[in-house]
């Protein structure tokens, strides 16, 4: 009996040695992965003569908001911001819609050459976007869409990862639910909103998260798609931008930290229904 003791209690604390060698690992990695940003967020309240005399001081010897006022002075920082949450936004919401109902098909319906679709599907995420690149311009191009925010809304509309995503949520609602809902008297779109919906919301928060961040970040199909300077978005702003004022760092570091920040403070508000969605969808 003292011998089984023994053992469990060497068990246990050979197992919280190898914890803490993990948190420790975890923190030093999240330093190196943080410290880049916290960086660029905290020079962007700093002069430009500060950061040229003091480039190695982490802190700000004087906070100033030089670098935000010279952003928005010298470049439509407002437009391009505007211009990424209108596309974010509604691109975000066109595929949370598509691939929920798409993925509720796949899911829950019975029909000839549903697996085939689903195969071809999944085989479209195994192209790389570089392919489909100028048969998708010239599409725009045809559909008179070229130089427009709905350039970049239109062919994200539909996303084969998210609508993979959303079934593999929706396949493990039972099919007991559904049965019941059409027994009262309920129809595809009633099941839809009323039984579907409530029980995926971690799916759901898993693709607003990448999807808005995808879209928030995209810097080629903008470069692609746009040529007036109140047109564009963020990123593709900020290199023009970096590229018109090198010597303005303060300006700079501004800029970029407004790219950052709301993808930071989304994914604070919903990191549980992201993590949760990763590990429960068979993504792990």
């Amino acid at each position: 009996m003292m011998e089984g003791k023994k053992g469990y209690r060497y068990k246990r604390s050979g197992y919280k040695k190898y914890h803490y060698v993990i948190i420790a690992f975890l923190g030093l990695f999240s330093v190196f992965m943080m410290y880049p940003m916290v960086w660029m967020f905290l020079t962007s309240f700093k002069s430009n003569a500060e950061i040229r005399t003091h480039r190695t001081r982490f802190l700000p010897i004087e906070w100033t908001m030089e670098g935000y006022q010279s952003a928005f002075e010298r470049a439509p920082i407002a437009n391009w911001f505007a211009n990424s949450m209108f596309v974010t936004i509604c691109v975000t919401a066109a595929v949370i819609l598509t691939s929920t109902l798409i993925g509720y098909i796949f899911a829950k319906y019975e029909f000839r050459g549903r697996k085939v679709l689903f195969v071809l599907l999944l085989a479209t995420m195994m192209v790389p976007p570089q392919v489909t690149m100028i048969p998708r311009y010239l599409m725009i191009q045809k559909m008179h869409l070229f130089n427009t925010r709905w350039a970049l809304i239109v062919p994200g509309l539909v996303s084969a990862f998210s609508i993979y995503l959303a079934r593999q949520f929706i396949a493990d609602i039972p099919d007991s639910l559904c049965e019941a809902a059409k027994i009262d008297g309920a129809g595809p779109l009633r099941i839809y909103l009323h039984v579907i919906l409530p029980n995926i919301k971690p799916a759901i928060g898993s693709i607003g998260i990448f999807t808005a961040m995808m879209h928030w970040n995209d810097y080629l199909n903008p470069l692609l798609m746009l040529n007036d300077m109140e047109k564009m978005t963020l990123p593709l702003g900020l290199v023009i931008f970096d590229s018109q004022r090198s010597t303005d760092l303060s300006a700079t570091m501004a800029a970029a930290t407004l790219i950052m920040l709301p993808m930071i403070v989304i994914f604070l508000i919903f990191q549980k229904q992201f993590i949760r969605g990763m590990t429960m969808s068979g993504i792990k």
